[in-house]
């Protein structure tokens, strides 16, 4: 597959199999990401369920000025904003006070198996939204400074400033939290 476009082609021609290979593709790291500006899992998760449903119902032109992946994650992120613009008077659960009784089940859980993990993950929603997105985007999904910068409407050079005090600041973090570091 080619990061997701022939399997959209395929399904604006009337093959569905299409539109399951890129939810089958794409679903875990868009919900992580839109996690990131919500911080809720379950509402993540109904962001993610919209976004596809936007892709069949819709049916948006990919014009292939940016990567598939790129282009789907910048509509996932502009249905979460829409969201919250619109429920604006709902409060964000903090982190810590989210349960993680079911972490081994989750999607979450296939990321975050270690001690340390965990206090990777608590750290960087300790971030800034804008450094915490950018180093998500970056490393855990691979995305190159100009996709994020297009995902995130910002300049190369703001993405790249994001991501330099994004790592000073979860470095800070870590340490605070008295996270030690392993000799390669």
């Amino acid at each position: 597959m080619d990061n997701g476009e022939s399997s959209y082609r395929r399904f604006l021609a009337g093959d569905n199999e299409g539109m399951l290979e890129i939810v089958c593709e794409y679903q875990a790291g868009l919900m992580l990401y839109l996690n990131s500006f919500v911080q809720d899992i379950h509402l993540a998760e109904d962001m993610t369920e919209d976004t596809f449903l936007e892709l069949m119902t819709k049916r948006p032109k990919f014009s292939g000025k940016s990567t598939f992946k790129t282009w789907l994650f910048a509509i996932g992120r502009n249905i979460t904003a829409k969201h919250l613009r619109k429920h604006s008077k709902l409060s964000v659960v903090p982190l810590e006070s989210q349960e993680y009784l079911a972490v081994e089940d989750s999607i979450e859980g296939n990321y975050i198996k270690t001690e340390q993990k965990r206090m990777v993950h608590q750290a960087l929603h300790q971030l800034k939204a804008e450094y915490r997105q950018a180093l998500f985007l970056n490393y855990f999904e691979g995305f190159t400074i100009s996709e994020i910068a297009l995902i995130m409407k910002k300049s190369e050079k703001q993405v790249k400033n994001y991501l330099y005090q994004a790592k000073l600041a979860l470095k800070s973090e870590l340490e605070r939290s008295g996270f030690e570091y392993e000799e390669p």
